[in-house]
């Protein structure tokens, strides 16, 4: 494909995939397909029961539900989906427009706690290009919100810039800064094996409140008083950072396109970055819409149902 035309045309996956997993918070296991889908269908959770659809959530800022400890999406009718920011990251990360995302649980898997798992699996069977010009979402004036020593802010930019900052009072994680113009590459190499992170002194408060029931050292970095609790250890020494960056990739998918923008996080979180969002989308003066232009030469997109490639947490 040429250089020239790269982003201009929206996409999806070229197959089916199937994920197999645990969720972190209920600890039941879990099944989610990926389907192909059609030019301006966006990310799409269909949520099922015993082989019947009783809920189709798009992924939009506007259906989340909660945001304790991770991302939740849901409908009125109070039926939800949480953990969903992994996934999503790796769909916006590798510029995937188009998917509907089929679940049979509250909660998508949390696989090794990373989105390298599903870029993995996308990698496997490929992106498909679509006959129909990608929107973004234009960033047209900066828009911040602040919480405390908290802040966050989207302004204008050519691309989809990420800034991120983090500082803890643990000294195994301290202050951490990084700063990334995203690009699907970018985004494979440099965030999505960044492993989502607990403090060992916070387990026992959340089990009593039901939460992280299926967590483990396989999918989680638990951090001790002044070690990390895994036999491995870091994946990177900035691996925290990556992690909190990999979440803003996700949750800030829930726009509903994607943004043309830079984003700076300081000491925030999944909370932080849906209120950015919100007040961006709020302002009608402050963003638009924009397409990339017209390109000939791709086929019509026809999905045909064949064998899934399966993919299953170690």
């Amino acid at each position: 494909m040429s250089n020239r035309f790269i982003g201009a045309r929206q996409t999806t996956i070229a197959q089916a995939i199937e994920v197999h997993g645990t969720g972190v918070h209920s600890g039941a296991p879990v099944s989610v397909s990926l389907y192909p889908a059609s030019a301006d269908t966006g990310l799409r959770f269909v949520v099922t029961k015993r082989g019947r659809v009783t809920a189709e959530i798009p992924a939009k800022v506007c259906n989340v539900k909660n945001l304790t400890l991770c991302t939740v999406i849901g409908n009125e009718d109070g039926v939800t989906v949480s953990t969903v920011e992994h996934l999503l990251a790796a769909l916006r990360g590798l510029q995937i427009d188009n998917c509907l995302i089929e679940i049979d649980s509250k909660e998508v898997p949390i696989m090794d706690g990373s989105s390298a798992p599903f870029v993995e699996a996308i990698d496997r069977v490929g992106i498909r290009e679509l006959p129909a010009p990608r929107r973004f979402l234009k960033v047209l004036k900066t828009v911040r919100v602040e919480e405390g020593e908290s802040w966050g802010e989207l302004s204008p930019h050519s691309g989809f810039h990420l800034d991120v900052e983090i500082d803890f009072p643990s000294p195994i994680v301290g202050q951490q800064r990084l700063s990334l113009e995203m690009t699907p590459g970018v985004f494979r190499n440099e965030l999505a094996h960044a492993r989502t992170f607990g403090f060992m002194s916070d387990v026992e408060r959340l089990w009593k409140a039901g939460l992280a029931l299926g967590a483990n050292l396989t999918n989680t970095i638990a951090i001790g008083d002044d070690r990390v609790m895994n036999r491995e250890g870091l994946r990177d020494p900035l691996e925290f950072v990556r992690h909190k960056m990999l979440d803003a990739v996700g949750d800030l998918s829930l726009s509903g396109h994607p943004l043309l923008g830079a984003y700076r996080s300081v000491k925030g979180g999944h909370r932080l970055n849906s209120l950015v969002l919100r007040k961006l989308l709020e302002d009608s003066s402050a963003w638009t819409i924009v397409h990339a232009p017209r390109v000939r030469g791709t086929r019509p997109f026809v999905f045909e149902r064949t064998a899934a490639v399966a993919v299953a947490a170690e």
